[in-house]
């Protein structure tokens, strides 16, 4: 009998098979590294984020409780360890600090704005829970539609719109701080300034 779904390819792993991992990944390698890159933002980090993960999924394959499906599973163990990167790589970043005197001559092509902004976003997605942080990687950064976010997490629409909408909440509560006053955010409300009744 030919082993052919994604579950029956990582219980076959489980139970020995040598060459069912290896099928397993090479279905799913081009969406995890999609992911893995989109998360990350840079393929070096996202290189590393996805050897991680798929040696986590290897080891831990035994503890699959298929509850969804083996592509989601999958799918959470590369965001849960490409944000896991980018949480290592700002503990281990020096950001030089500006100068009085030298500020004005500084060079202002210099991005530093922009990795503080991602750091910023890589540590509030982290303090979601792993399953509000799956769905907003699939919907906001990979840009997937909800049925086809339903369709790989294996769950239900609703349960997505619902996750959805709890981490988009949580996201503004965390990242209130960014929000410039002076800009018009599409509707956007500033999560720090007190609302209407």
């Amino acid at each position: 009998m030919q082993v052919t779904g994604d579950e029956e390819l990582l219980y076959a792993h489980v139970a020995g098979d040598p060459d069912a991992f290896t099928a397993l990944i090479e279905r799913h390698h081009s969406h995890l590294w999609a992911v893995a890159v989109r998360t990350c933002g840079n393929p070096h980090d996202a290189a590393d984020a996805l050897q991680e993960a798929l040696i986590s999924a290897y080891q831990t394959a035994d503890q699959f409780r298929g509850e969804g499906s083996a592509g989601g599973w999958l799918h959470r163990i590369v965001v849960n360890c490409s944000l896991d990167r980018l949480r290592r790589n700002k503990l281990h970043r020096i950001i030089p600090i500006a100068d009085p005197e030298t500020a004005p001559f500084a060079d202002p092509s210099d991005h530093m704005a922009g990795v503080d902004l991602s750091l910023s976003i890589g540590d509030a997605l982290h303090q979601l829970t792993d399953e509000q942080r799956a769905v907003i990687i699939a919907i906001d950064v990979e840009g997937l539609p909800l049925a086809e976010v339903a369709r790989r997490l294996d769950l239900p629409v609703g349960t997505i719109k619902s996750r959805s909408s709890r981490a988009r909440a949580r996201l503004a509560r965390l990242l209130g701080h960014l929000v410039d006053p002076d800009m018009d955010v599409g509707g956007i409300v500033d999560a720090r300034a007190p609302q209407p009744t």
